[in-house]
């Protein structure tokens, strides 16, 4: 008769999602997961898998419950142009506060960390930017649509810009003491959706 976990998977899951985004895959050991998860290390692979299986489901959890928000953001009736911007000076707040931008974003240090050497990493780095892009993208469609951004404006063009702002400024949040900096980016950035 097989063994009932003395664990809730899930509740597991989201805590090792924490623990890497705030110290990162290389900077966290098995012996931090387990102690910080507190179950052992047999349960871990038995129900995770490997330290990289883990790090990936949490990936995956992150990036589901990260896009849940910016599709409710951006997909929201009426004037599409104002939840564009709501959400890139969202990102420029998050890296600029203190008590947020040491962890940055997880996809963002995923990127730096993993994926130049970890395929399936930069993968679902891929995945989520082409996910955010298309939101993007799409917002930007309905706001053209809509009379809200210039007929001469190139919406995939500007939805790329503002992914890759996005992700340079929870970069640069993470670096900078100075929120002022991220601030003014993400305000100067916005002027081209004029």
């Amino acid at each position: 008769m097989a063994r009932t976990k003395e664990f809730d998977p899930d509740a597991a899951l989201q805590s090792a999602l924490e623990l890497f985004w705030r110290r990162g895959y290389e900077a966290t050991s098995m012996a931090d997961l387990v102690e910080h998860l507190g179950i052992g290390r047999a349960s871990i692979y038995a129900t995770f898998g490997n330290k990289h299986a883990l790090y990936l489901k949490a990936l995956d959890r992150y990036g589901e419950s990260r896009d849940a928000l910016m599709l409710y953001e951006l997909s929201q009736a009426g004037a599409a142009l104002p939840a564009v911007r709501a959400l890139v000076r969202r990102f420029a707040a998050e890296a600029g506060d203190d008590a947020r931008r040491a962890a940055g974003c997880f996809v963002t240090n995923t990127a730096a960390e993993l994926a130049p050497h970890d395929a399936a990493a930069a993968l679902r780095v891929e995945h989520s930017w082409d996910h955010v892009e298309t939101l993007m993208h799409s917002a930007l469609v309905r706001a053209q649509a809509q009379g809200e951004l210039a007929e001469d404006r190139d919406p995939r063009a500007l939805a790329r810009m503002l992914l890759v702002l996005m992700q340079g400024l929870r970069v640069v949040g993470k670096a900078s003491a100075d929120p002022g900096r991220v601030r003014d980016a993400a305000e100067q950035a916005l002027t081209l959706l004029d």
